[in-house]
């Protein structure tokens, strides 16, 4: 099969399986938008969406980093190396989900207030963002399940669950808010109980594949390997951490405009998250088959997969953002009829689309360099893009206080990131083929 079908046919499920599990939060945004009201939507979005994100953004940067890992194990027919590399990546995930639920449920209102959450909906924030913290736990373990079944080249079956589970989620939204008045706990509540069952499906096909959980396993585990995801995961961990700082202090600039652009870029979220769930699934895919590649020292293949990976985002994602560039307004009707909020995150898509061009190239080359193992340059170059770019800018325009100024700071900090990315992207390549 040539190259660019077997990226796609890899790629498609990754996609719908990434959209569908943004449906969670999303269908819990339409349903409070439409029956609870615009209070309570601003409530579950803005600074609620974007402490989870950073949480979920965090850990799937180690996710990542065992990906390649078991990629690698996986491209080699090492068995043993397989075993080990999927159970440390499971227990490391246990344990950081037992520790987030704990000091998240703990901490959730001191985080709230630090991001300057307006006090008529800090109550109902503090609620949604609790009860998410409890079903923590159920979320990590999918989501590095499914890293790990991916490595493995199978990207149907983390979809397939997910499609199940976010049915199940919907179900249950109606259910808890329209029969039983639960409101914004409701929502939470279903996203914990659909987040559990996916977690519990992919754990048992993923020990069905590789019986990873057998005795056996479970008492050799081999603290190198840990030791070379968490090196390899880490920056791209830490890289989210750094969006996750600029993404807070944008969102505090934006709970400054009031109730009205709170809630209209949380809306502006969820059709955003398309194109970026598109241009995740791409990078999710050039990693596994660059480590795949890297794996069985097939060094030729490579570095084909990144340029053929880049044609194909670049067809995917570009129609993605015409239709959300033409038809986003009519979409958000789906959230809010409240024209005011529509207009607002109209502006803010139609603002930000064309530079979304310049992300896609970012992702594949930083996806190609992380299935190679090679993430210290390309985070170093994140972090300056936040840190002497976004950062910068940010403080800057609360002199202007004017939506227009806080959002230019993405494509001002992706731009910097592509400037230097490119010529070490081409150094590696050059090194790499002639090692």
């Amino acid at each position: 099969m040539k190259i660019y079908k077997q990226l796609f046919l890899f790629f498609l499920p990754i996609l719908i399986g990434t959209i569908v599990q943004q449906l969670y939060s999303t269908v819990d945004t339409m349903i409070v938008g439409q029956f609870v009201g615009k209070l309570a939507l601003a409530s579950i979005g803005g600074s609620v969406a974007i402490i989870t994100e950073i949480i979920i953004t965090f850990f799937n940067g180690l996710a990542g980093g065992a990906s390649v890992v078991i990629a690698h194990a996986f491209g080699e027919d090492n068995s043993t190396k397989l075993h080990s590399s999927i159970l440390n990546a499971y227990l490391f995930s246990f344990i950081i989900g037992v520790l987030l639920s704990f000091f998240g449920f703990i901490f959730t209102p001191q985080l709230l207030i630090l991001m300057n959450t307006p006090n008529k909906m800090l109550a109902g924030s503090i609620l949604y963002l609790r009860v998410y913290f409890l079903g923590m736990i159920f979320i990590l373990i999918y989501n590095m399940g499914a890293s790990a079944l991916r490595a493995l080249g199978d990207s149907l079956h983390p979809f397939i669950y997910l499609l199940v589970c976010s049915v199940i989620n919907i179900i249950l939204d109606l259910i808890f808010v329209c029969i039983f008045n639960l409101a914004i706990f409701g929502v939470a509540f279903a996203t914990v109980i659909a987040q559990a069952i996916s977690a519990c499906l992919i754990t048992y096909t993923l020990n069905k594949h590789v019986h990873f959980l057998k005795r056996k396993h479970l008492l050799n585990l081999d603290y190198a390997i840990l030791k070379r995801e968490l090196i390899i995961g880490i920056p791209g961990a830490l890289q989210a951490c750094a969006y996750g700082i600029s993404n807070i202090i944008l969102q505090i600039a934006i709970n400054s405009f009031g109730t009205n652009c709170i809630a209209g870029w949380a809306i502006y979220g969820k059709l955003d998250m398309i194109f970026w769930a598109a241009a995740s699934a791409l990078g999710t895919t050039v990693t596994t088959f660059v480590g795949q590649n890297y794996g069985a020292n097939n060094k030729r293949q490579i570095f084909k997969i990144i340029r053929i990976n880049t044609y194909l985002s670049y067809l995917l994602c570009g129609l993605i953002l015409l239709i959300l560039f033409i038809f986003c307004e009519p979409l958000y009707q789906l959230f809010t009829k409240d024209q005011k909020v529509i207009s607002i995150a109209t502006y803010m898509l139609r603002f930000l689309a064309p530079s979304y061009l310049i992300s896609i190239l970012l992702e594949n080359l930083s996806g190609g360099l992380r299935g190679l193992g090679d993430v210290f340059y390309p985070t170093i170059f994140t972090f300056g893009s936040i840190f002497l770019i976004r950062l910068p800018w940010l403080l800057l325009t609360n002199k202007y206080h004017t939506l227009s100024h806080l959002l230019i700071s993405y494509p001002l900090a992706w731009a910097f990131t592509i400037i230097l990315l490119i010529p070490y992207y081409f150094y590696r390549k050059k090194k790499f083929l002639h090692s």
